[in-house]
């Protein structure tokens, strides 16, 4: 299931423990898409080296054992068998409407494109249409052949006619280098899979890769999170099918981990993220609407795109996201975003949709966006070793309702947010006070809350960063050591 912004921004789900308008991992929301801060964490683990249509349905992908079915999920995933309430994940709708988000959010209506994480009940139609359209090809070409054959324009080749196989272009083989896109995906394409999840909400894929040679396979978390109790199946590009089971997840991070047999099938290795410059060219791998071993290009469009999506508090996740141009599409979610070399430097998880009427039935748009492999790393080897993921705080509550430059914190305490700096936390021994306003973390600018908290958030626990303060008419720069959230 992947996230997709066929709804303006599209989005992570996320379970944020936090309190209710916190900033740093903790503050109100704010509009949709601001400039972001990249990550700073570099992974401390060394990463392995370098629908039906009638009246003719079409045939499944190799290894699947039925046509597809009507639904489409998010970038993250296509929902395929719509249970009593309706399509898995996402419904008709669905964008990124920021609301009050876990330690850090504040509410906010934004004209800018929505950001799509999910399954959508639009990609059923739109799956639907596209199977239907094909199938008419399919029986328009054959009625064609038919009346061909029957006005006399087609006829058999007289014995003497020339027979055997087609004729070849003449020279040398085909040699592709190394670093092709071609020798990458043969490279790639046997660590990743398509998750297929089922439960009483219905039934949807989305995509994964192996991480390292115990049988963890990295996804999105509103891959798995998109039905309770869900069962899952994980396949591989040869059609082999076994079970998994979650190991841990989050929905602040929108990262999850599962455990499979994996075989002898390598793990991907891990890149560096914080390494990768705008233009660099990528590549995206997954099973858009189920359509296994998907390989599309790119390049790198933008680095620390700070994208907020989710559907409630509790489903709301933070990415100081990769923005590439490669087609990502529903059931993209989870998959790798690879470099050059074949190693991961993302995981696809949200896709933008234009705004307006209409910007919910489309699917790629060229706007891509992928959680940083550095992060990534990180995350996922708490998830193993603690089966949950911690994010980090300054504790502050964020301004929502504040327009000017920079992030103000609460002013005043309200019943949402009791203490704007919580007493004895790293902004309260900064000297940080309500109603300071934030103009930058790192030397690098910050407009919105949304800005803020990717940026906090993208950090470690322990990280100590800059913040520059406007407090009445004077300006200081302070160290803040980062918090693990509590609750």
């Amino acid at each position: 299931m992947t996230q997709y912004p066929d709804e303006g921004w599209a989005r992570p789900s996320a379970d944020h423990g936090g309190e209710p308008g916190s900033a740093g991992g903790d503050g109100p929301m704010s509009p949709a898409v601001p400039p972001a801060v990249s990550p700073s964490v570099s992974p401390s683990v060394s990463p392995p080296p370098l629908p039906q249509a009638s009246p003719v349905p079409l045939p499944p992908p190799p290894g699947h054992g039925s046509p597809l079915p009507p639904a489409a999920i998010g970038v993250g995933g296509v929902p395929t068998q719509p249970g009593p309430s309706g399509p898995v994940g996402d419904g008709p709708g669905f964008g990124v409407d920021l609301g009050t988000v876990g330690l850090d959010a504040a509410p906010a209506q934004s004209t800018s494109p929505v950001l799509v994480a999910r399954r959508q009940a639009t990609w059923a139609r739109m799956l639907a249409a596209a199977t239907a359209v094909l199938v008419l090809g399919v029986l328009g070409g054959a009625a064609g052949s038919w009346l061909l054959w029957h006005s006399g324009a087609i006829r058999t080749a007289p014995a003497s006619g020339v027979t055997g196989a087609a004729p070849v272009v003449p020279g040398p083989a085909i040699t592709r280098p190394a670093n092709s896109v071609a020798a990458i995906a043969a490279k790639v394409l046997p660590s990743v899979v398509q998750i297929e999840v089922s439960g009483p909400q219905g039934e949807g894929t989305g995509s994964g890769f192996v991480m390292d040679a115990q049988g963890h396979v990295l996804t999105n978390n509103h891959v798995v999170s998109a039905t309770s109790n869900p069962k899952l199946m994980v396949v591989f590009d040869d059609g082999t099918k076994v079970s998994a089971t979650v190991v841990g997840k989050d929905a602040s991070f929108d990262l999850a981990v599962l455990k499979a047999d994996t075989g002898n099938r390598p793990a991907l290795p891990f890149g560096d993220s914080e390494a990768v410059a705008v233009g660099d060219p990528v590549i995206a791998i997954g099973a858009p609407l189920g359509l296994q071993s998907t390989v599309t290009t790119g390049i790198v469009s933008a680095k620390n795109r700070p994208v907020s999506a989710g559907e409630s508090a509790s489903d709301a996740s933070y990415i100081n996201a990769i923005q590439t141009d490669a087609a990502i599409n529903p059931g993209n979610s989870g998959g790798p975003l690879v470099d050059e070399r074949g190693a991961v430097i993302g995981i696809n998880s949200a896709i933008a949709r234009a705004p307006g009427p209409g910007g919910g039935t489309g699917g790629n748009i060229g706007l891509g966006f992928a959680i940083p492999s550095t992060q990534a790393w990180r995350i996922a080897q708490m998830l193993i070793t603690k089966g949950k993921a911690e994010y980090p705080i300054i504790g502050v509550s964020l301004d929502g309702d504040y327009d000017g430059e920079g992030v103000r914190v609460q002013p005043v305490a309200t019943a949402a947010s009791p203490e704007p700096v919580k007493a004895g936390g790293p902004a309260d021994k900064a000297g940080i006070k309500p109603g300071d306003v934030i103009t930058s973390i790192d030397g690098r600018p910050v407009t919105t809350s949304v800005e803020l908290i990717v940026a906090i958030r993208a950090k470690a626990i322990g990280d100590t960063v800059r913040l520059t303060i406007r407090s009445g008419g004077t300006e200081r720069t302070v160290s803040v050591t980062l918090v693990a959230a509590s609750g």
